[in-house]
């Protein structure tokens, strides 16, 4: 054999010999890697909380170390803040020759999350030393969820919200560490999300999507998109945290959606039918609910043409109105507050009398319900709709931080916006009082009716207008 031959041979021993070193070593290094003790003490100790590993763990090579563990829990101070069916570590490989154990990134498949704000303040992933004034650097690894159902709840104020079938992606989260005060101004993340559902007192939104990006103290969710009575709508959010009181800005539109699938959620059965826009702007601050309400300013409006109301013929309601003191005006303004105040409001109200009647219906040519809100309260500013004979317009106010009736009232108005019946809602949302309705026409006989018609066809006299609005009177 030439030497040639034999040095090749020599070289070519050597390095399958290192080859089969190097993996032995990489072998023992990974199977003291996927140890669970270890694995649980690194993730532990990049969480800040308890892991615990109930299942079986495998790993591959692809790409990179590839660690899947089944059956995973982390735990703060013996409470659950979060299981999975799966989750899979990525480990970098290079530091396992130093012994070092590098988790890069987590995955968590059929996830639960569940935060807690208790009456202190504190969460329930605060770690055992968070009621101190300082919060250590954090640097997580990238995460992401799949499947995940997520749960909030504040002791402090009773609010809370649900989320489900939940996929996430988080990358960069990280803060420098310093005053607890200032975390939120601190933290720094981008993230992807979407959910099947979510639940917040007793509303649900379907399809909830949304990209968020935190810097510089401010939470912007962008392009949010949701799904919301079978009609997609869109809206953005900003938090921003960089002062001493947080401050939150909301746009949301959901145009063209059905109103029937509104009153089938809230009824149970049909009671309108057309399409109708919502839009909203809303700005508050503060740190807890009571204090977001008592800020809360912007609009809300609510638009709507060539409805269906069903169960009851209004006009014909409103022509008999003189010798039907059971008719109550208020029920009609109902459906206004069905619009994008309904929620709280017509919690109080028998509205179901609107639909008892059965083989009647109204033809709504327009409705518009547009509110200013200031310091929590909403004004109406343009409130109002038309039949195919008659408007029925309303004023006052809503109190969201009282939750009461501020001035309140609800009238049939003529041509010239003038009330002809006129009644008055107070007290609270859950317990309202209706006044009796106000106006002369309830007493006066049909002749009297017939002349004062007549004189009003010949009349320039002025009257102080009710309703001044842009729902025009019907021709």
């Amino acid at each position: 054999m030439a030497r040639s031959s034999r040095a090749l041979l020599f070289v070519a021993t050597g390095i399958v010999g290192l080859l089969a070193l190097a993996g032995a070593v990489l072998f023992f290094l990974v199977s003291a890697a996927i140890d669970k003790a270890r694995i649980e003490a690194s993730a532990s100790e990049a969480l800040g909380m308890e892991l615990r590993i109930g299942g079986k763990v495998g790993h591959h090579f692809y790409p990179g170390l590839l660690v899947t563990i089944e059956d995973v829990q982390i735990r703060n101070q013996g409470a659950e803040v979060a299981s999975a069916k799966q989750a899979r570590l990525g480990i970098e490989l290079l530091p396992l020759l130093t012994g070092d154990l590098r988790i890069v990134k987590i995955a968590l498949a059929q996830a639960r999350i569940s935060i807690e704000r208790g009456r202190e303040g504190l969460f329930n992933f605060d770690t055992a030393d968070a009621a101190g004034e300082t919060f250590p650097a954090l640097d997580w690894p990238s995460l992401s969820l799949t499947n995940a159902a997520l749960v909030y709840v504040d002791k402090r104020s009773g609010e809370g919200f649900e989320a489900g079938t939940c996929d996430a992606e988080v990358q960069r989260l990280r803060a420098p560490g310093g005053k607890r005060s200032d975390l939120m101004k601190m933290i720094t993340f981008t993230a992807e999300f979407s959910c099947g559902e979510f639940r917040v007192e007793g509303f649900a939104v379907a399809d909830l999507k949304s990209s968020v990006d935190a810097k510089d103290g401010v939470v912007d969710l962008k392009a949010v998109t949701t799904r919301v009575f079978g009609t997609k709508g869109s809206g953005d959010v900003r938090a921003d945290f960089s002062g001493a009181t947080p401050v939150f800005h909301v746009n949301y539109a959901l145009l063209q959606f059905p109103i029937e699938e509104f009153f089938r959620k809230q009824l149970q059965q049909k009671v309108a039918a057309g399409r109708m826009d919502f839009t909203a702007a809303l700005s508050m601050q503060g740190s807890t609910g009571r204090e977001m309400r008592r800020s809360l300013k912007g609009q809300l409006a609510l638009r709507g043409k060539n409805l269906l109301l069903s169960g009851r013929d209004l006009d014909q309601a409103f022509d008999r109105f003189e010798s039907s003191q059971s008719f109550n005006l208020v029920d009609v303004g109902a459906f206004f507050f069905a619009g994008p105040l309904g929620l709280v409001v017509t919690k109080g109200f028998d509205f179901a009398s609107l639909v008892q009647e059965s083989g009647g219906s109204t033809a709504i040519q327009t409705l518009v319900s547009e509110w200013k809100v200031e310091r929590g309260v909403a004004r109406a500013q343009d409130v109002a709709m038309a039949t195919k004979q008659h408007r029925i317009a309303m004023r006052g106010g809503l109190d969201f931080v009282n939750n009461r009736f501020d001035d309140v009232s609800v009238a049939l108005v003529d041509a010239k916006g003038c009330a002809k019946v006129r009644q008055e809602i107070h007290g609270t949302f859950q317990a309202p009082v209706v006044d009796k309705p106000n106006a002369l026409a309830t007493v006066m006989g049909p002749a009297l009716r017939l002349l004062k018609k007549g004189q009003a066809l010949f009349s320039d006299a002025p009257c102080e207008a009710f309703y001044a609005g842009s729902v025009a009177a019907p021709k």
